[in-house]
């Protein structure tokens, strides 16, 4: 990932709602999640998800899928593990036995 991209998916998550939003369908899993569902779960207004999904959608953090008359949103797992890998990029300066402490086996596939 790149610093704009990187930029870009930190700018949609610095809001409550979408940083809710994102957290709940993290929660979820890669099935995906009604956007009906999401609002209902979370109190939002369907105008208001609707502007909190697209961000997240723009910033490539979330995908959608139409199942019948809904649209589904999932989170994008791989956009996830590159935004966190490009936080931990040359982590302390290359030294891998000065991040022992940091668990990176879980980044590369969700735990659901």
């Amino acid at each position: 990932m790149n610093k704009d991209l990187a930029i870009d998916a930190f700018a949609a998550l610095a809001h409550d709602a979408r940083l809710s939003v994102f957290r709940l369908l993290v929660q979820r899993g890669p099935e995906g999640t009604p956007a009906m569902e999401l609002g209902r779960l979370l109190d939002l207004k369907p105008s208001t998800l609707s502007g909190h999904l697209s961000v997240l959608k723009r910033a490539g953090l979330v995908t959608t899928e139409r199942h019948h008359r809904e649209i589904h949103y999932a989170p994008n797992f791989e956009a996830v593990n590159g935004l966190v890998l490009f936080l931990l990029d040359d982590c302390c300066g290359g030294d891998a036995t000065a991040c022992a402490g940091l668990n990176l086996s879980r980044l590369s596939a969700p735990k659901c």
